[in-house]
């Protein structure tokens, strides 16, 4: 599985588009195995879905994002779980990995 986090100042950002970086997280057998922090393409309608499934992105934590991004994304077969926290990119994935993420309201109104 590979886990995709948009950030800004190192934690998850609560605009995905206007993210600084990508964490992009491997887990194998529930446990993380590989990180890798990437910069984004220029945002812009259907780039970062089409960047991220290339790279075989299977779910993305974010705090807010569009609908019409969400509907892109699963065009990829990339799920989304929107409305967690700011928090670190490990702490999320391992949070989602024993399944006590918490999730709130989607951050993003567009």
């Amino acid at each position: 599985m590979k886990i995709a986090i948009p950030l800004a100042e190192g934690k998850l950002a609560a605009h995905f588009g206007h993210c600084q970086q990508f964490a992009v997280i491997d887990v194998d057998n529930n446990e993380i195995k590989n990180k890798a922090l990437l910069t984004p393409p220029p945002h812009e309608p259907g780039v970062l879905p089409r960047w991220l499934g290339e790279m075989g992105v299977n779910l993305i934590i974010a705090g807010g994002m569009g609908q019409r991004a969400i509907m892109l994304f699963g065009e990829q077969q990339i799920q989304v779980i929107v409305g967690a926290q700011a928090e670190e990119p490990e702490i999320l994935v391992r949070q989602y990995l024993d399944q006590t993420l918490a999730t709130g309201n989607n951050l993003c109104d567009h």
